[in-house]
């Protein structure tokens, strides 16, 4: 008897035969259900729709995102219309230098009761489904430690004990790139656990003029549920039921491969590059192109998938040398590069 194709082929890169129909029929309709979000977000956050698309991309595949940008651009309401949309339980944690890892994940407190006294844990603003870490950078290393257990393993440890994050669980953080005084950059881990890096830019002068006109009347447009939690968790497993061809898995596999001064495809890499990225870059990008697929309503991801993607999923897991930079040689001048090599 032939082995079933879905478990056959975990990667799904040849789903076929009887048993890709329903994969393939609910995928159709997973496709619908996130147009209808991504009209409903959109309805909300004018100007940014790389940005709104990136994000939902990123919680598609089960991941957490980096928003960088400035202020006043929308990442606090893009959060707030997200939970809604998706029906997930919201919180914000705005960081500053004095907060500590128990005003995060929580912490255990002495408690009286029927005349006996015993500790019970009060859990933190991270026990939540979408939560926003507002400028990330400006906590300690030691709390961003405490955020980087939870965006690993989903869970927090206080005083020996484990306590499971609610399903799912995503974080967005946000981050200034132009004010640096008194921030701690992110460690290399813990930026590696960012799914993508989101870059949030200034809206084009029709999109700006719209949103001039939207939030400024009587009547401000209002976030609309489409998914719930349980429909979130269920796209994200559909997700990795999605084909993925051979050319695409080899294109990822070329660019992140030869993104490393150790396997360089390009002079330009052993020359500038001083690190680069790992295995879970490209599992970042797998998982991305086949939400962008479904995003925009197709069975499969394609080579251009790959190339809107690249920056995103590694302009964090790489880094140019000193003389790169004194050069004006970026990281995302070198992803293009490559990108233009495997396209």
């Amino acid at each position: 008897m032939p082995a079933d194709p879905a478990v056959a082929d975990p990667a799904g890169t040849h789903p076929a035969g009887p048993a890709a129909s329903p994969v393939l029929a609910d995928i159709e309709v997973l496709a619908d259900r996130l147009a209808a979000a991504r009209a409903a977000v959109g309805r909300v956050i004018l100007g940014q729709e790389a940005v709104v698309d990136q994000t939902l991309i990123t919680l598609l595949s089960g991941g957490h995102a980096l928003l960088v940008g400035l202020p006043g651009l929308g990442k606090s309401r893009l959060v707030e219309t997200l939970s809604v949309v998706l029906g997930l339980a919201a919180r914000r944690i705005q960081f500053t230098p004095d907060l500590m890892p128990p005003d995060i994940t929580g912490s255990e407190i002495l408690d009286e009761a029927a005349g006996r006294r015993a500790f019970r844990f009060v859990p933190g603003p991270v026990f939540c489904q979408l939560l926003m870490a507002d400028e990330i950078n400006r906590a300690s290393p030691r709390t961003q430690s405490a955020l980087l257990q939870a965006m690993q393993e989903r869970r927090v440890s206080v005083g020996g004990t484990d306590h499971v994050l609610p399903a799912p669980f995503h974080v967005l953080a946000t981050q200034n790139p132009i004010e640096q005084e008194g921030t701690y950059p992110l460690p290399e881990a813990q930026l590696d656990r960012f799914l993508l890096q989101i870059d949030v830019g200034y809206p084009a002068l029709g999109a700006e003029r719209a949103m001039l006109l939207a939030t400024t009347g009587a009547v401000e447009a209002v976030a609309e549920p489409v998914l719930d939690p349980a429909g979130l968790l269920a796209a994200q497993r559909l997700l990795r039921l999605v084909p993925v061809g051979e050319a695409v898995l080899d294109a990822i596999l070329a660019l992140v491969r030869g993104a490393r001064p150790e396997t360089p495809a390009d002079e330009v890499v052993s020359r500038h590059v001083a690190w680069g990225p790992g295995p879970r870059a490209a599992q970042a990008l797998m998982l991305a192109c086949r939400a962008r697929a479904l995003l925009d309503g197709r069975l499969a991801p394609s080579l251009d998938d790959v190339a809107a993607l690249a920056r995103p999923a590694l302009r964090h897991r790489m880094a140019v040398s000193f003389a790169a930079r004194a050069e004006g040689i970026t990281a995302e001048a070198v992803i293009d590069r490559l990108v233009e090599r495997v396209g």
